[in-house]
């Protein structure tokens, strides 16, 4: 396989994965093409690569941006902008966790703890099934809310020993 070809077929392989994990395909694939690319880019070449429209470059450029996945360079003399991709795994890894974290484990925590808060009888099926059911939720949320935090906070070496352990 060419390089060429390797590369699309990354690009096109990253996007798949990243429609698969809730994420926009085409932001996947503009965070593969940085990924693969020795340079920064322009949205031109990014437009250009993957046959975007200009609006759609710029959106999703932005939203890796607030993702915190690229990074925006300025090039003394040049108007233009410069996206960047940090290439180290771990560090992906860990911003795509924080940012998942954030906008879908804190919030479910939150409306856990207002559910758990729950009154009724504790004869009543309805409400034990429910009390059961939001707690250990909760419990679920909470280990892997502890787990989240932990990856965040770790070194890479540190945090797969330490998985590992758990499963010899």
């Amino acid at each position: 396989m060419e390089l060429a070809e390797a590369r699309l077929k990354f690009i096109e392989t990253w996007g798949k994965l990243g429609s698969e994990w809730g994420i926009n395909r085409t932001m996947a694939q503009v965070h593969a093409l940085l990924l693969i690319s020795p340079e920064a880019l322009t949205t031109e070449d990014v437009m250009g690569t993957l046959s975007i429209s200009r609006g759609n470059a710029n959106m999703t450029l932005r939203d890796l941006i607030n993702w915190g996945l690229v990074e925006k360079q300025h090039k003394a003399g040049e108007r233009k902008e410069y996206f960047f991709a940090d290439k180290d795994a771990w560090n992906i890894a860990r911003q795509v966790a924080r940012e998942r974290k954030k906008r879908e484990l804190d919030p479910m925590m939150k409306v856990l703890s207002e559910l758990s808060q729950v009154r009724g009888d504790d004869k009543d099926a309805n409400y034990k099934t429910f009390k059961t059911s939001v707690t250990d939720i909760s419990k679920l949320a909470a280990n892997v809310n502890k787990t989240l935090d932990t990856m965040i906070k770790a070194e890479e070496n540190w945090f797969w020993g330490s998985i590992f352990k758990l499963f010899k």
